[in-house]
């Protein structure tokens, strides 16, 4: 959607929004119809389906981190679609419906924005005379994020751990991030990021010394442990330990590329070359490209 076509008041977007959500809504339940629907949408169940959330998230985060605006527009698009095709699935299981997952996430933001005056639109009715509209600031608002998060757990009857709720199929590097983070939340962290950096090396001669004695499985264990600081030390520094090795995948795309491009303009390929070779050609593109 190009600017021209943005809806011209706050109003006419909710409209807009509404009536093409429900428009998607539509065409998901019309691809599921037994009577003349999409074959290979008729096949999938929840579990076949949940892998392409995860990668149109990270579709979305490389439109971002590109901005390319109409690119993200068009992902966007691509993981709302997960979202209503889900939960098509579930209404036809009986278990919930789209308007159940809008509700669920509505309520959910309003209890967790206690500092937050809502209208009468986004509350409800009878939420709205029921509710303290003041505002109310609060100076540690992840730390209130938090607390709240923990209370909804407890009424659920969910562990209530520090490391609750950090899901185990989050990818490794973030959900190791988390972890730390969490568990730093309870004191359970170096006072310095001197202390880190030592684990790092620390981990790393445990590595050292297993490798030398070729145990696979010993290898695994402490290479895990290995990633396990180098996320702990990302996270300590304020850094986001996916996006860093995201960059450094980048970065070596680059190099790697601009490698096979010089060696291609000699009519020679990498796989005929010595490797000494392709590391000056490699320390060559380092110099061109910073």
């Amino acid at each position: 959607m190009t600017s021209e076509h943005l809806p011209a008041s706050a109003s006419e977007a909710e409209q807009t929004a509404a009536q093409e959500i429900t428009r998607l809504a539509a065409l998901m339940a019309r691809l599921r119809d037994p009577q003349g629907g999409c074959p290979w949408d008729l096949e999938q169940t929840p579990l076949t389906i949940a892998p392409y959330a995860i990668e149109e998230a990270y579709e979305v985060l490389d439109a971002v981190e590109r901005q390319d605006w109409p690119a993200f527009a068009d992902e966007l698009g691509d993981l709302l679609l997960q979202v209503v095709y889900q939960s098509r699935l579930a209404e036809e299981a009986g278990l919930f419906s789209l308007a159940t997952v809008a509700r669920s996430v509505t309520e959910k933001m309003i209890r967790r924005h206690p500092h937050v005056s809502f209208s009468r639109d986004v509350l409800g009715k009878e939420a709205f005379e029921e509710t303290d509209t003041k505002h109310r600031a609060d100076t540690d608002l992840p730390a209130q994020w938090e607390s709240l998060k923990e209370l909804e757990r407890q009424k659920q009857g969910v562990s209530s751990g520090a490391l609750a709720g950090v899901p185990p199929a989050l990818p490794a590097l973030l959900r190791a991030s988390k972890i730390a983070g969490r568990a730093a939340r309870v004191g359970f962290d170096w006072p310095d990021v001197a202390g880190v950096v030592a684990k790092v090396h620390e981990e790393m001669d445990e590595f050292s010394v297993e490798m030398a004695a070729g145990d696979k499985d010993r290898m695994q264990d402490e290479l895990g442990d290995v990633l396990f600081s180098l996320a702990s030390l990302a996270r300590r520094l304020k850094l986001d330990p996916e996006a860093c090795l995201r960059q450094a995948c980048d970065k070596f795309t680059r190099r790697f590329e601009a490698v096979e491009a010089r060696l291609s303009a000699r009519g020679l390929s990498m796989q005929d070359r010595p490797v000494e070779e392709l590391d000056e050609h490699w320390q060559a593109v380092k110099k061109e490209q910073g």
